[in-house]
């Protein structure tokens, strides 16, 4: 039975044509947890998540969020049981103004019909006037309320990271999902981000579970890990455990890493 106040992932794997990408993972988060997933290029991380939010398909295995079963639901129905992710890959709408980029992951929650939209009517004012009010709170949070009304392309790259986490906050998800969030930063973005994801892991109680590979904001923010490695779950535990665990520091880490204890 799964955990009635989190994440959990029961023997799940993924056959991609005849590679088998994910090998029986379990994995499980509680409710305001910060957990990281670690391992080299192509262990499968971007599949375990893709797979949780129903961007690919297991074939095998269960996944569960607050005891409901999740496992192969499209996308549009695991945001309605309040997951988000962002992606490894920036998937903006770079000739949309920042502002219309949440407002467009907003649409869940407008309140006003198709035909109240095209009449104008007062409904619809009134329903756009809080979209843009709420949409630009989440703007300032991440720092980019001053950029509301530019294209979303005239971003700096760790800026667009940071608006594709305001496009995710908007949905307003209870887990987090984060695909390498710090990827082309460099350390001063790394470091805005760290503080960023404490602060909205606060603020919006979240649970978070995140890819990365730069090890000093796994190492500073992350509470927990898990390892993958061609597929298959090689460790789990504290930060502490996992960075001087033999089979992590042979995959991954290496031996001369200064991550090591």
């Amino acid at each position: 039975m799964a955990q009635a106040n989190g994440l959990q992932v029961i023997d799940l794997s993924v056959q991609i044509g005849g590679l088998k990408a994910v090998s029986s993972v379990n994995l499980e988060l509680n409710l305001g947890e910060l957990v990281g997933l670690i391992g080299p290029n192509g262990a499968g991380k971007t599949t375990v998540f893709n797979a949780l939010t129903g961007f690919c398909h297991p074939t095998a295995g269960q996944v569960f969020f607050k005891e409901q079963d999740l496992t192969n639901k499209p996308p549009h129905v695991v945001a309605q049981h309040n997951l988000a992710r962002t992606f490894q890959n920036i998937r903006l709408f770079k000739d949309l103004s920042v502002l219309d980029n949440l407002k467009i992951a907003y649409h869940k929650h407008v309140g006003y019909s198709f035909f109240s939209g095209i009449l104008r009517t007062p409904r619809y004012h009134k329903q756009e006037q809080k979209i843009t009010r709420i949409t630009m709170e989440i703007l300032d949070i991440v720092g980019l309320a001053e950029r509301a009304y530019e294209k979303a392309g005239n971003l700096s790259y760790g800026e667009q990271r940071k608006l594709e986490i305001a496009r995710a906050l908007v949905m307003e998800p209870s887990l987090l999902l984060l695909d390498e969030p710090a990827a082309g930063m460099n350390p001063n973005e790394t470091e805005e981000l760290i503080d960023l994801i404490r602060q909205i892991r606060k603020d919006f109680e979240l649970t978070v579970f995140l890819i990365e590979h730069d090890m000093n904001l796994v190492m500073n923010l992350c509470e927990r890990l898990y390892v993958l490695d061609y597929g298959v779950l090689i460790a789990e535990g504290s930060v502490q455990d996992v960075r001087s665990n033999r089979k992590v520091i042979e995959a991954y880490l290496g031996e001369d890493s200064p991550w090591q204890s």
